[in-house]
């Protein structure tokens, strides 16, 4: 143990956990860390490595009896009726079915969506009505023939810490310098601040920021694979993540059936992930929005107020050098052609995530760092017990060219960076400087790219400066973008010009730019009136489908790397269900629109000799009819088979985490969703491609 361990240990017993312990564990399960943390706490809190071990063991043994893996949904619910009760760690589902006048409650991983529960648990707690909650809950089953339902919930206890003291909490903070705090929030994520520069770590605690100050929304675009989304899934129960899909203001803000406010209501933060595929079908949700991101409220027959944080995360694939040195390019490229610059101005920053490191194992840590959900309970607290607006806005002093939204946008940054790095006391000037200037830039950017996208001067002026404590004037710039004339001086159209529009055509906008050009190429870009585009070409995947999420098809996944494959290699073990052939037929289906493949490979698993025979029938079915189009099916039967994989003879790997069977079973077959994939909830499940 180091110096800031041995600190952390002394100040905060019982609250810090070695997190190695994490990745350890982490690798082999989709529970998230603070659900892993919440058990690691629970066994694991000695210093003593054989004390240690001897947790390590538990929790393990606590998560193969307790979570209960998608595969093992048939399995789990035979010993509930068998031994009466079980307790199981998931997460919970509550919805109310107006036919019936009814809950019924649903785990994600017990496969069964008519789960009774009484009325004191979604009561006490709101969020299972909104997206659910991960709890440790016991089940048990009902012997009662006359009823309609197997199972009900007889205790429910939320994976949360049940008390916190934030002033012992303070008084804690005391005890570190400003740079051992950075440290030790940053161990808490996972990372080890000494293998990262200063400006990434400012980078990931502005990634915070949203879970301390209420109605702060902030964006952050780069390339996959650098925890963007990781904050709102994983780090915090307080956080609720929005993965793609459609947006609706029911879901969102207000739903006038139930009279009900949406996720706004109950939630510190929503998140949008991979906000580019936002849908938004009904224009009053983007005015909602603006509303709500302007000042927290909002009506929609009633008058509702709310402290949520938007926060919008998603890729860019294009070169930033070459967006930030071209006319008709920029750095809010991705979003939704529904994102006007009315939204955009509500952003109080953009965090550069192109700056960002990618996940890697040679960032990870070995130290001590708080278990997540001790700081997540500290932020939850910040979030709606203080108020730093006030302070900043005595001591703060910024230039001429910081107009209103600015400089709101501006202190609130501030703000979230005291909390999270001073939750008592004030910071030096030095350190106050540093967090302003931060603040400054991110919101520079904001501006310089809606300055690029309007026509006359409304947002021209973008050099935001701020007043030193020494009292000089200075202006902040963003990295990439200082150097480039594009950006700083966008050229004006004259009122008799055809004015381009705000957004291209779609299909140009996914087509990247070249990677690498030279200064001479970059500057004819800048000047160009049309930009230089190379075909489209697929790219590496990585992102997560949430529990209840729609759109999401084989062709939507799967289809575009089809291209050109002749052979395709399918290892899932379980296509043994009649419910699972279906799913297999269909990928099929959606492999055969291609027209290249010529031969299917399926690697499956059965459980039973009579299970066997029933498989063998369905899928010789299958085969003969993918004979009459000239595709040869290959079927291999291996009952150890445990990976899920889909190969293509032209490089490209897709796993799924669930395999094809990551869909919600349909209550009946005449509901939405019955026939169309894409309009069928989904089970919540990670989507990884690349090439082999």
């Amino acid at each position: 143990m180091n110096e800031l361990d041995q600190k952390l240990i002394a100040t905060f017993d019982g609250k810090v956990l070695r997190k190695d312990l994490l990745h350890r564990i982490k690798k082999g399960t989709n529970v998230p860390t603070f659900v892993l943390e919440f058990l690691l706490a629970r066994f694991c809190a000695s210093g003593d490595q054989a004390e240690m071990d001897a947790g390590m063991e538990a929790v393990l043994v606590s998560l193969q009896d307790n979570y209960v893996k998608p595969d093992e949904a048939n399995a789990a619910q035979s010993k509930v009726a068998t031994k009466g009760k079980h307790r199981f760690i998931d997460k919970v589902h509550v919805r109310y079915v107006e036919k019936e006048k009814r809950h019924w409650a649903s785990l994600e991983n017990f496969n069964s969506q008519r789960i009774a529960i009484g009325e004191k648990f979604y009561r006490d707690n709101d969020r299972l009505l909104e997206g659910g909650i991960w709890a440790e809950v016991t089940l048990a089953h009902n012997a009662i023939e006359e009823d309609n339902y197997a199972f009900y919930i007889e205790d429910l206890r939320p994976i949360q810490i049940s008390r916190f003291n934030f002033d012992q909490y303070c008084e804690g903070r005391t005890q570190f310098t400003r740079d051992e705090w950075i440290g030790a929030i940053l161990r808490t994520v996972g990372l080890e601040p000494t293998k990262l520069s200063r400006r990434v770590q400012m980078h990931f605690i502005a990634r915070l920021a949203a879970l301390v100050e209420p109605n702060y929304n902030y964006i952050e675009l780069g390339p996959r694979g650098t925890g963007k989304s990781y904050f709102f899934s994983e780090f915090s129960p307080y956080a609720t993540l929005i993965s793609g899909g459609q947006a609706t203001k029911s879901a969102l803000f207000y739903n006038n059936a139930r009279r009900k406010v949406g996720l706004v209501g109950f939630w510190d933060t929503v998140a949008f992930d991979e906000v580019g595929g936002i849908k938004v079908k009904d224009p009053d949700t983007i005015q909602i929005m603006k509303d709500f991101m302007a000042n927290g409220r909002f009506s929609r027959g009633a008058e509702v107020i709310a402290d949520a944080s938007l926060s919008f995360v998603g890729n860019f694939d294009l070169s930033i050098r070459q967006v930030v040195n071209s006319e008709r390019h920029d750095l809010f490229q991705p979003l939704p052609a529904e994102f006007d610059l009315a939204i955009m101005d509500r952003f109080a920053a953009y965090i550069p995530g192109w700056e960002m490191p990618k996940n890697s194992s040679e960032f990870l840590t070995n130290k001590y760092g708080f278990i997540t959900d001790y700081l997540a309970e500290a932020f939850h607290y910040q979030f709606k017990h203080t108020n730093r607006y006030e302070e900043v806005s005595k001591r703060i002093q910024l230039g001429k060219s910081v107009e209103g939204r600015d400089e709101k946008g501006i202190k609130k940054t501030v703000c979230a960076f005291l909390k999270i790095l001073h939750p008592i006391g004030p910071p030096t000037d030095e350190e106050f400087d540093e967090y302003v200037a931060y603040a400054v830039e991110c919101r520079r950017r904001v501006k310089e790219q809606m300055n690029k996208r309007k026509p006359d001067d409304e947002f021209a002026r973008i050099d935001l400066s701020y007043l030193n404590a020494q009292g000089v004037d200075v202006v902040v710039y963003c990295p990439e973008s200082k150097d480039a004339p594009a950006t700083q001086q966008p050229s004006r159209k004259q009122l008799n010009e055809k004015v381009a529009p705000e957004r291209e055509v779609e299909s140009k906008l996914n087509q990247p730019l070249p990677v690498a050009v030279p200064t001479a190429a970059v500057e004819s870009i800048a000047s160009a009136a049309t930009p230089v585009l190379v075909p489209d070409e697929l790219t590496e995947r990585h992102f997560t489908i949430m529990y209840g999420d729609v759109g999401h098809s084989y062709e939507s996944i799967i289809g575009p790397y089809l291209r050109g494959a002749k052979t395709v290699i399918i290892e899932d073990p379980y296509i043994r269900l009649s419910h699972q052939i279906q799913n297999f037929v269909r990928f099929c289906e959606c492999v055969l629109k291609v027209g290249t493949v010529k031969k299917i490979n399926l690697i499956t698993g059965y459980d039973d000799n009579t299970q066997l025979t029933e498989i063998a029938e369905k899928l010789d079915e299958l085969k003969q009819s993918l004979l009459e189009v000239d595709v040869e099916l290959e079927v291999k039967l291996n009952p150890n088979l445990h990976d899920r994989e889909i190969r293509l003879d032209n490089g490209w790997i897709i796993k799924i985490g669930r395999g094809l069977d990551f869909y919600q079973k349909p209550s009946g077959w005449f509901e939405i969703g019955a026939n169309d994939l894409s309009m069928r909830k989904c089970l919540e499940t990670k989507v990884d491609i690349f090439r082999a």
